[in-house]
């Protein structure tokens, strides 16, 4: 019995050479979510080949065709092409270095196969608005990322009733009315800062955040402490010291 064919939209996450013409690839698909494909012949450097393996690179948003089944882990793609043209995202490096940010962390915590649509959706549309993004929501957009990103995981900062003065639990995972009596929080002014990118809803928005660098800086960490108190296994990002050097 063949397998069948799905059509259905991927973003790379990451990319291993194989052998001396393939790759192995790492893609969230919107119908499977994260899988992995071999594309074979795709670093030759025949007419038919040529070019063709710079489609898979992280953060590319592609169209596919590929054969799915639920009894194998390493699956092939039949055809492929680009779902979206960036203009600046791979061009620019500190769109790029964003873009990587936003991957890795979205791929640290993709643990499990299952479909999300809405996630899916998400990471695209986040990535469309970088793209065409200003400087302002440029910068902004890693720390708008990581706060929304960790709803579709079930750890979203609680921001209900919240007073002026709170602080951030980073271990609970809400606002609080007092100073934690352990080293995990954000203090008001930087908790005030993550509250007001947790309220917006469109990328656009980002422009009229008003945020310095240091005060960039400190949440980037603390974001990062975060996902490492809520997703086992988590780790060091390894694209947040490069993306620290760019925005700065």
């Amino acid at each position: 019995m063949s397998t069948p064919l799905h059509k259905t939209k991927g973003l790379v996450l990451r990319t291993v050479k194989y052998g001396e013409t393939s790759l192995v690839v790492t893609v969230f698909t919107e119908l499977f979510g994260v899988q992995s494909y071999i594309v074979s012949g795709v670093r030759k450097s025949t007419k038919k080949g040529s070019g063709t393996a710079n489609l898979f690179q992280p953060g590319a948003l592609l169209d596919l065709v590929v054969y799915h089944s639920h009894a194998k882990s390493l699956h092939r793609i039949r055809e492929f092409q680009w779902s979206v043209l960036y203009r600046e995202l791979f061009a620019s490096v500190p769109k790029h270095s964003v873009s990587s940010f936003m991957v890795e962390l979205l791929h640290r915590c993709l643990r499990q196969p299952e479909p999300n649509p809405d996630l899916f959706e998400f990471v695209e549309d986040c990535l469309l608005h970088l793209d065409a993004s200003s400087e302002s929501v440029m910068a902004n957009m890693p720390l708008f990322f990581a706060v929304h990103l960790a709803h579709f995981f079930g750890f979203r900062l609680v921001d209900e009733r919240v007073e002026e003065g709170a602080w951030v639990d980073l271990r609970e995972g809400r606002f609080v009315a007092a100073q934690p009596p352990h080293p995990d929080y954000l203090e008001p002014n930087d908790a005030q800062a993550v509250l007001q990118l947790l309220r917006v809803m469109n990328p656009n928005e980002l422009a009229e955040v008003r945020l310095n660098r240091d005060t960039r800086r400190r949440l980037l960490h603390a974001l990062e402490l975060y996902y490492r108190l809520h997703q086992p296994d988590f780790g060091s990002l390894r694209s947040l010291p490069v993306l620290r050097s760019v925005l700065e």
